[in-house]
């Protein structure tokens, strides 16, 4: 059975990652890239669906970890009877082949330890045929796919119902056991191994010098520091795509249906994000991110969608994998996501806020990003009165979500300031007109006067966490009276234990009802109290949320706050996205929430 989602880490290459098992356990590993198929999957099931365990055979074993400095290198120590090993973990950045790299280090005494392999392709349905090459490598292969497993430790095959290789060895203090397990395809040669000591000095010297250019933030500097490491690590650097998290289907609601793959871009994601690596200093990552978003829309504005593969794929369909249990038994496993092929009007907002933020952070200025602009303002203009499924990808009925026609109002309001301001030609006065009937018709259709709040969708009474990003693009200001409705509505009716719910839990959304707090929805509060002047609160809800990071500084999409547990994908890129802003405004002068809201005014702070 897996662990809690907590209890993993996060190992990777900026191509693909692994989940790590305060156990000692891989029990997740998608190979060669992030959206590949898994090779260990026992995350969403069993160990004979995928794993590699390196751990003490005693097993009374006291067990600490942490990241080596600002690195995503992890150290596992076990302490037993007989003595103390570390193990560590780390995946080097690429030059050929990806490579997973394990050292057991002997720190005191002696210790006895055990590893099981057990490789499993196509998310743990099909068992490879493994075999030793004369130079003592375990080599196993499935079709196009091949692993490499090499060391110095004695393995044998074990267990023919389960096929796993295992072995026993002895770490004594001063000595290091490596391990090195590399993928590679069957009908080539297999690569050359590489050093472990030379490999894990490059890794480590790498990340430090990439997490040096971090600004600081105060208290917060050691969230930021570790959230930007996770968003780093989640980021194809082939492409400069930004997965939403490395895994799929770990559930919004324990034995639950809510169980979605994560491992795609968002559009909805690009202006937060760019916000957060700018102002932590990281432009190339912004600019890189940035270009992705340009190549992956364009082509026929018709055809945007709401998310794309990190190179910009287009077809995500969505499958099941039966044969997984799913984790906890929440069942179905998913592979692919079918919002793709959703209506979703507020990535058209999101996606010029962003190229009109990348213009004032001095971003390379690019003629085709305009004309893509263009092309979609034309596209929304056509479209912003249909219903849609709005942020949260409804599986029911689409609606006239509040949020959603807010965000059309941002597409044309950044379009009318890039021209204004970077001299870019466009139909401005015709996007001022249309701009005015969006807000007019959000004001006067997505606001109710009883509950004195903006609602979720039109002639709803229900409330929606998205509503308090509006003053945070600048559709009203957090001081508006009706902006101060719609918070202390959210306050009275969306706070669990206070942490904020996505939406009430009656709301129609096509699912059975049921899941945790919506974790970037909890800081999007901070951000409210912020623009409202309330920085006690939003410091108070800060330290909260930060409490809620594993031992390790990683935080999921949800949170069970009765279970007291994390719930959903993980490690979340929007959430850890949304940590960094939160903890920016809160102890920057040049707060990422006013770059947003003023996008530009005159009345823009100081």
């Amino acid at each position: 059975m897996s662990s809690r989602i907590e209890d993993y880490a996060l190992i990777g290459d900026c191509e693909a990652a692994a989940l790590v098992g305060r156990d000692g356990s891989i029990d997740w590993l998608c190979w060669p890239r992030f959206d590949s198929d898994a090779c260990f999957a026992a995350l969403l099931g069993w160990e004979e669906h995928g794993r590699w365990r390196i751990a003490p055979r005693d097993a009374k074993t006291r067990v600490t970890r942490r990241y080596r400095g600002n690195s995503l290198i992890l150290e596992t120590r076990f302490e037993t009877s007989e003595g103390a090993v570390l193990l560590v973990d780390f995946m080097p950045f690429r030059m050929e082949t990806p490579n997973i790299i394990r050292l057991v280090v002997g720190e005191r005494g002696h210790v006895v330890m055990d590893t099981e392999l057990l490789l499993r392709f196509g998310y743990g349905a099909i068992v490879p045929w493994v075999t030793r090459l004369d130079d003592g490598t375990l080599r196993a292969i499935a079709g196009p796919e091949m692993v490499l497993l090499r060391t110095s430790v004695h393995l044998v095959g074990q267990n023919i119902q389960n096929m796993k290789t295992a072995g026993e060895f002895t770490v004594a203090a001063g000595e290091t056991v490596p391990f090195m397990l590399t993928h590679a395809y069957s009908h080539l040669p297999p690569p050359a191994p590489l050093d472990p000591q030379s490999a894990l000095d490059e890794t480590e010297a790498l990340w430090t010098e990439w997490s040096k250019k971090c600004r600081p933030a105060g208290h917060c500097s050691d969230a930021i520091v570790r959230s930007l490491i996770t968003l780093k690590a989640l980021t194809y650097w082939p492409t400069g795509g930004i997965v939403a998290a490395p895994t799929t289907s770990l559930p919004e609601q324990l034995g639950g249906v809510r169980n979605w793959d994560y491992r795609f871009c968002w559009l909805r994601d690009a202006t937060l994000t760019l916000l957060a690596l700018m102002n932590a200093g990281f432009g190339d990552e912004a600019l890189a991110w940035r270009e992705w978003l340009l190549r992956a829309v364009a082509g026929s504005p018709e055809q945007v969608q709401i998310m794309y593969g990190i190179a910009g794929e287009r077809r995500l369909t969505e499958w099941e994998a039966p044969w997984l249990p799913g984790y906890e038994g929440a069942i179905p496993v998913r592979v692919g996501n079918a919002a793709f092929k959703q209506l979703q009007l507020d990535v058209f907002g999101e996606v010029m806020d962003a190229l009109h933020q990348a213009r004032h952070f001095g971003l390379a200025a690019s003629e085709s990003g305009w004309a893509v602009e263009l092309a979609l303002l034309k596209q929304i203009e056509r479209v912003w009165t249909e219903p849609d499924e709005g942020i949260w990808e409804i599986r029911g009925t689409p609606r006239h979500f509040t949020y959603s026609k807010a965000m059309a109002w941002v597409a044309f309001d950044r379009a009318i300031k890039s021209a204004e301001e970077f001299g870019l030609e466009g139909p401005v006065e015709r996007w001022r007109a249309v701009a005015a009937e969006i807000h007019d018709q959000v004001c006067r259709r997505g606001f109710d006067p009883e509950l004195g709040s903006f609602v979720q969708s039109y002639g709803s009474k229900q409330l929606d966490a998205s509503l308090l990003l509006l003053p945070s693009v600048g559709f009203l200001p957090a001081d508006e009276p009706r902006m101060l409705g719609t918070l202390k509505a959210i306050e009275q009716r969306l706070l669990v234990d206070g942490f904020v719910r996505r939406y009430e839990v009656d709301a129609d959304d096509g699912l059975p009802p049921g899941e945790g707090v919506f974790l970037a929805c909890s800081f999007w509060l901070v951000d409210a109290y912020i623009l409202q002047k309330r920085s006690a609160d939003a410091r108070a809800l800060l330290d909260r949320l930060l409490a809620l990071r594993n031992d390790l500084g990683l935080l999921s999409e949800e949170y069970d706050p009765v279970g007291q547990r994390l719930l959903g994908n993980f490690p979340q890129a929007f959430t850890h996205v949304a940590l960094v802003n939160s903890a920016f405004n809160l102890t920057r002068a040049e707060k990422p929430v006013e770059q947003r809201a003023y996008a530009g005014k005159a009345d823009a702070p100081a």
